[in-house]
Order: C-alpha cells, then structure tokens, then sequence
C-alpha cells in the first residue's frame, strides 16, 4: 500500500477516533434533532436549544439575529479566491490552495470568536463535527469505492454514447445518490472520450444532470430531500418532482445531443481502430456490495434513533456516528478487497478527494455566519430577502439562487420552515407536514427542485461538482474556471432551462 493511500487511511481514523464520543445521553425528543445529512450535510446551528452549545452561562442567544451582514466577507473571499486564482495565479494555487483555505477559514475563525467567544466556538465545531466530517468521510468512501470497479471493452464516445452514459447516471443519481453516480460513471466517460478534442461541455452537461438534477427523485439522491425525510415527508413524495426531473433532463439532454453532435461533425476526428472490438464488462463488480453498503448506511442514519451523544459539547445522534463509522469501514475494506492493479488501470489517485478535503473545510467554516443569517429568518440581516418570498415561484427561485452557493441543505430547511410557518403557524409539525405535502403540495415542491436543481449552477453548489471537476482537470481536460462555468454554461444553459420549468409548474 502506497504511504499516502496509508496516510489517507489514518487520517480518516485519527479523526473518527479522536472526536469519538465523549458522553452518552438519554433522549427522548430525539425526533427534534436528528441530524439532517445524507451526504454528509446537516441542519448547521440545530443543536443551539442545549444550554451548553451557549458558551456556559452565556444564555440563549441567536446569533443569526446580532451578526452584521458583513461577516460574510470571509466566505465570498473564499468563492472569490477559487474563482479568481487559478486564473491569475495558476502555479500559486495549484501548490497551495490548502493554504489559501486555511488563511480564509482562519479570517472567519479568530475575530468571530473573539467577538462572540463560547457560541462561536460551538457554532465552528459544530459545522465541523457535525457537517464537515460526515461530508468528507461520506465523499472518501464513494470516491475510494467507485475507483475500484473498472468498464472495460470497446466504447468510442459518440454523440450517442455520450447521451446514454449521462442518460443512465442520471437514472442511477436518485437510488445511490449523485455523488455515487457521478464517481462511478465520469472514469469511463472520460476514457471513452479520449480520442475527442473538444469535452469539456460533455464534462459539464454530466455536472448538471448526473451529479445534481438526477438526484431529484429519491431522499437518497440529494441531502435537502434526505433532509425533508428527516422532517417528515414520506419517502416516496419526492416521486411528484418526477415531471419537473423529466422537463429540466429532457431539455438539457436534447441540447447537449445537438451540441454533441455539432461538435463531434466539426471535429472531424474518428475513434482510433484498435482492431476487434471487445464486449464491455464491469471488473471489480464486488464494489457494487460496498457502494450498496453505504446506501444503506445513510439511509440507516436516517430511520434509526438509538439516542444522542455529546462530542466537545457537540449533540450528535449516536447513529450518525454508527454511519460515518460504518462508511471508513467500508472503503478500508474496497482497498483491500481491490487489486492495485485495477486502481491504476482505473488512473485512480487520491488528488480530488485531497482538493475538495483542503477546499471544503474553509467553504465550511467560511459559510457559518452566512447559514445562521439564514436561519434568523426575518429577524436577521437577510430579512429583507426571508419576507419577499410568498409565491412558489418565489420559493423555487430563492431556494434555488442560495443553494448554488450554499449548503443547499440548510438552505431547503430554512424555507421549509418558512412555508410551514406560513401556513400553519402554532401547529405541530407532526400535523404540518403531511398538509404541506397535500393541500400546498405546490410550495414544497418549489423549494424542493430549487435547493436541487439549482446546485447545478457553481461547482460548489453540491459535493460531486468539484470532485468531477478536479477529476476532469486531472485527466488533462481544460476546465472553466468557477465563473467561466457560470457565464459559458450555467447562464447559457441552465438558467433558461429552469425558467421553462418555472413557467410550467410554477
């Protein structure tokens, strides 16, 4: 085993272990606070109930109702910093963009607790415990699993090729979510795809369909509708997104068959001929088992409650734990179930999962005052933005806009709880929900599709975006840069796509 594939491992363990538990805790309103992540996400601030998470004798304090709006400075420094460098400092940021992270994360960190002291410190721990790790841990396994089953044979990327494979991730993104799907299926897109000169708007389109709107359809596919799970939507509501899943799919894959099809003409460049034509075959299919053993790992962490535990003042519920342990368990055992020789014919290397790691953890930490601004609602600095929505066309589009730049988890439970705020005011949610699903049917299903669609919008709009993007890259692929692929692709493409949809359904 390659030392940094070991020193991947123990890192992973070193911090399970060490933030193990430290107490257990008897619960019975368990049902209040269970964690909210199914790809490693959750409800940010949702444990701020515990008198302890206040700093001792601090008292309850909101701090989503005192920060200024200019604490988010650091986080758009952060977005700013990925859009901007590569571009004007290329060699800088490639050796260094774990730096650039820390500098930021660091910005947000030390004035935010010298001001605000114990809270904030809770607040930062707990994005990290409770967020953060599950995200990376979650995202390791998928990456370390899927790098481990190899599509061999004969498979030319062609227009139709091309439509099939994103066409099937697609399909595949709702029942082993969208990270699942895209890491398994962009290794041999990209080979199939070798021979072409033109495939970064291949790379893109699978983005947009395979690694955010193909999670529409399942909990399972995307962390806010695992998160409406959590609150009480049954699982199989999010079926009634299925036309608006169908619309945006449908509209995207014809275009990108034309643009395939364009392209594929005025390259002029044939397959090479590497004479009889091998019968494609999946080798190291035995990581289905795992992949399949994550899939019901999250699922578990969601349906089970066996209590809550107290990590550095942190409330977690024990079955999350379970997971993530579950999860480092289950990727050691992919490695070491699967041959090296099958990683390197894969061209597996641990650089993505290593980028979006460095990346995310200042994203994270960076985006801590802008989530609980958020959910102050209307007694927060972004109140103005919290009381103008009240349509669903409303609901559909802010949700939407926020979530491409945010956890698009807290993202769906802040307006989630608006509308049953605005429909249902003093009523239990246990009552709540099943109208919302029912008679405004319409309002959920805006904030819904938005906080998934829409995460299509930024590469760090959901997890697997940079994970295929630094994937591609690594491949040799010339990647947009973060605001290249908002202004070439998510405003070219995207954006007229979702006000079709807008003008359906909402």
């Amino acid at each position: 085993m390659k030392l940094d594939r070991l020193a991947l491992l123990i890192v992973l363990l070193v911090l399970f272990i060490s933030l193990a538990p430290a107490a257990a805790k008897d619960h019975s309103d368990k049902t209040n606070h269970n964690s909210v992540e199914a790809t490693g996400h959750s409800d940010t601030a949702s444990d701020q109930n515990h008198d302890q998470a206040h700093g001792g004798g601090h008292g309850h304090v909101n701090l989503g109702e005192i920060l200024p709006l200019y604490s988010c400075i650091p986080f758009a420094c952060m977005l700013l910093s990925i859009a901007l460098l590569p571009l004007i400092a290329e060699n800088f940021w490639h050796h260094h963009f774990g730096k650039v992270s820390a500098f930021w994360a660091v910005c947000l960190a030390f004035p935010f607790v010298y001001a605000y002291k114990g809270i904030a410190i809770y607040e930062i721990l707990h994005i990290i415990l409770a967020d953060y790790i599950p995200f990376i841990i979650l995202l390791w396994a998928l990456f370390t699993i899927s790098g481990g089953i190899l599509l061999k044979g004969t498979l030319r990327g062609t227009p139709v090729v091309n439509t099939i494979i994103i066409l099937i991730g697609t399909i595949l993104a709702s029942w082993m979510g969208t990270t699942g799907a895209a890491m398994l299926l962009i290794r041999p897109l990209l080979r199939a795809n070798a021979h072409r000169k033109n495939k970064t708007f291949i790379v893109v389109f699978f983005i947009f369909l395979v690694a955010n709107i193909g999670g529409s359809l399942t909990p399972l596919g995307d962390p806010p509708l695992f998160l409406g799970f959590l609150q009480g939507v049954s699982f199989f509501w999010t079926f009634n997104i299925l036309p608006h899943m169908l619309v945006a799919s449908i509209i995207l894959l014809v275009i990108y068959f034309a643009l395939d099809t364009y392209c594929y003409k005025k390259e002029g460049v044939k397959a090479p001929d590497d004479g009889e034509k091998k019968p494609l075959r999946l080798v190291g299919t035995y990581n289905f088992i795992f992949l399949g053993g994550v899939v019901g790992a999250v699922l578990m962490s969601g349906i089970l409650n066996l209590g809550e535990i107290t990590t550095l003042g942190i409330h977690r519920p024990l079955q999350d734990w379970l997971r993530d342990g579950l999860l480092i368990v289950l990727g050691i055992g992919s490695l070491m179930a699967t041959p090296k020789a099958l990683k390197e014919e894969n061209e597996f290397s641990w650089f993505p999962i290593i980028e979006v790691a460095y990346l995310f953890v200042g994203i994270f930490i960076t985006m801590v005052p802008c989530l609980l601004l958020l959910k102050a609602g209307p007694n927060g600095a972004f109140a103005f933005l919290i009381e103008a929505v009240k349509e669903p066309v409303h609901y559909f589009w802010v949700t939407g806009l926020l979530s491409a730049f945010l956890d698009n988890a807290p993202t769906y439970l802040v307006f989630f709880n608006t509308a049953l705020g605005s429909f249902y005011t003093d009523m239990a949610q246990s009552s709540s929900v099943p109208l919302l699903m029912t008679e405004n049917a319409i309002y959920l299903k805006a904030i819904s599709t938005g906080a998934v669609f829409f995460g299509a919008c930024s590469y760090i709009g959901n997890a697997p975006n940079f994970m295929v993007r630094s994937i591609a890259a690594e491949a040799g692929i010339p990647m947009p840069s973060f605001f290249g692929y908002i202004l070439k692709y998510s405003l070219v493409y995207l954006i007229p796509t979702f006000v079709i949809v807008t003008f359906i359904f909402f």
